[in-house]
Parts: structure tokens; C-alpha cells; sequence
């Protein structure tokens, strides 16, 4: 099966795709990488996510796709907005996957801790169904340090907050983070 297999990736930064490469090129598994992410704010730090995820695909000799779409965040409730993204991020990349010739898509953000892991896996087996395309469940969580580790001895920028201005609003880290 994994030769039949063409898989596309949605990447949502290089920090959590370096292990999830490295697992598929281990298992012999080629995948293309689709960067969608129209939570990331500010514009920097969107394109900064953007050109590390860009030099580490060079790197891997990877494809990756880039569809630019900004600031689609919705602000009534928050607790609604990593729904909204988890649904729209799965969806756009499902419907990529189906129009460029994949039999299978899967998420970066399954290595997470961060993620809602149930959520995001019953939304994408949903969009399957309804696409027609395979989605590709393995639970990277437990690899997410090995994951960062690997990105730190790459030189990848690794981010301190999810993306959206919510998450960098509960961030931990904001007074820390610089958009200079």
C-alpha cells in the first residue's frame, strides 16, 4: 500500500513536520507538503514560518505547495476559532489533495501536544468520507520532543505560540516574542 500511497502533508511549520518526514522517509512513505495557514498573524511571522518550512523542504528534496491566504480568524468566541481552523486548514488541503491527484492527506498538526488530536482526527476522517480521499492517521504526539530536538540541530525557527492572535494573546511567551 505505501507505494500506491501519494500522500499530501498539511504542514503547519517546519518544527513539527521534521519528525513526521523523517517517520514517512523511514517507512518509505514520499509525501508532497501543503502550506496553508491563513490563522498565522502577523504577516512576519506567517512568511518567517513560511521560509524555514521552504528551506527545510529544499533540503528533504520534498514538494511543497503554497496556497497564501491570510488572516481568517474568527473573533466572536475563542473557543470556536480552533475549530473553525482545525475544519477549514483540513478541508482546503483535502480538496487540494483531490484536485492534484492524491489518495491521501494527514496534518502536521497531529504531532501537537498543543492540538486538539480528537478533534482534528474526527474532522479529517469526516472530509475523507465526504472528498473521498484516505486520511492518514498515525498519533506523532509522543515524538514531538524527538521532533523539536531535531528541528533545534537544523536551525529551524521554532515559534512560541500556535499562529493565531489567540493563541498568541494566552502565550506564555508574549512578552517574549518580537514581530520585529
Amino acid at each position: 500500500m505505501k507505494n500506491e500511497m501519494k500522500l499530501l502533508v498539511h504542514t503547519c511549520c517546519a518544527p513539527c513536520l521534521v519528525y513526521i518526514s523523517h517517520y514517512l522517509k523511514e517507512n518509505g512513505i514520499d509525501y508532497s507538503s501543503l502550506f496553508y495557514n491563513p490563522n498565522i498573524h502577523p504577516y512576519k511571522e506567517y512568511m518567517k514560518r513560511f521560509e524555514h518550512l521552504k528551506k527545510f523542504m529544499q533540503d528533504e528534496n520534498t514538494e511543497l505547495f503554497h496556497l497564501p491566504s491570510f488572516m481568517q480568524v474568527k473573533w466572536e468566541k475563542q473557543s470556536d476559532n480552533c475549530d473553525f481552523c482545525y475544519k477549514d486548514r483540513l478541508e482546503t488541503t483535502v480538496k487540494f489533495a483531490k484536485e492534484h491527484g492524491f489518495t491521501h492527506f494527514t496534518s502536521s498538526l497531529l504531532i501537537s501536544p498543543y492540538q486538539d488530536h480528537e478533534k482534528i482526527k474526527d474532522i479529517a476522517k469526516a472530509l475523507a468520507n465526504e472528498y473521498e480521499v484516505e486520511f492518514f492517521y498515525y498519533d506523532f504526539r509522543p515524538n514531538y520532543r524527538e521532533g523539536q530536538n531535531m528541528a533545534r540541530e537544523k536551525g529551524i525557527y521554532r515559534q512560541k505560540y500556535c499562529g493565531c492572535i489567540h493563541s498568541y494573546r494566552t502565550s506564555d511567551f508574549k512578552d517574549k516574542i518580537t514581530w520585529d
